[in-house]
């Protein structure tokens, strides 16, 4: 039988075997791929080469963990200084123990109550009828501790100044200021009336 005839049943098929044309075809299929992919990665680009990865290395500077402590520390100290001198009460005023300022009649209500409780006339200027008025000057700081006490005008006599001023000490410290009163430090003028009949500070 002819190599190049395959029979199927009485009829016989004949075909060539020619290289050159199996070569043909297969270029041909090649080319044809080759247009194929070019007009398909136009079309849709395909990254044929990966790049590789880049590592990046990031170096983070910050001062050593004493001085960032050191550092908090002393905006914590400002903030707290900064609320300190807003918080302060600042300057001073006179008053008298007779004032009609709202902001200061409790409070000198107060002093005038603890003088009345350690203010005496003395027993002897009684017998001698010694009468006058000692007009004194003390400062207050905002916690009531007495700062300072100081004779404006004597009554002329030294019994009943002495008198005063020791009444004055007695009834030191006097209670806090209250929150009506914003300054730091008070000074207050107190009369001391010593009468025969009807004597009080005022």
């Amino acid at each position: 039988m002819d190599p190049n005839v395959t029979r199927v049943g009485d009829d016989a098929i004949t075909y060539s075997r020619k290289p050159g044309i199996m070569r043909l075809c297969m270029i041909g299929s090649f080319v044809f791929h080759v247009f194929a992919l070019i007009t398909i990665n136009r079309a849709f680009p395909i990254h044929w080469i990966i790049e590789p990865l880049r590592i990046y290395q990031v170096e983070l500077i910050r001062p050593p963990v004493k001085d960032m402590e050191l550092d908090k520390d002393a905006q914590g100290l400002t903030r707290l200084n900064e609320d300190n001198s807003k918080s302060t009460p600042q300057g001073e005023d006179t008053i008298s123990l007779d004032t009609t300022d709202k902001k200061y009649v409790s409070y000198a209500k107060i002093i005038k109550q603890a003088l009345m409780a350690q203010w005496n006339y003395p027993e002897a200027a009684r017998d001698n009828l010694m009468e006058g008025r000692t007009l004194l000057l003390f400062t207050l700081s905002r916690e009531g501790a007495l700062q300072d006490l100081r004779l404006i005008s004597s009554s002329g006599y030294m019994i009943l100044d002495s008198e005063a001023m020791r009444a004055v000490r007695a009834a030191a410290p006097f209670p806090a200021f209250p929150g009506s009163v914003t300054v730091a430090r008070l000074h207050i003028k107190a009369n001391f009336d010593y009468k025969l009949t009807g004597t009080g500070p005022s």
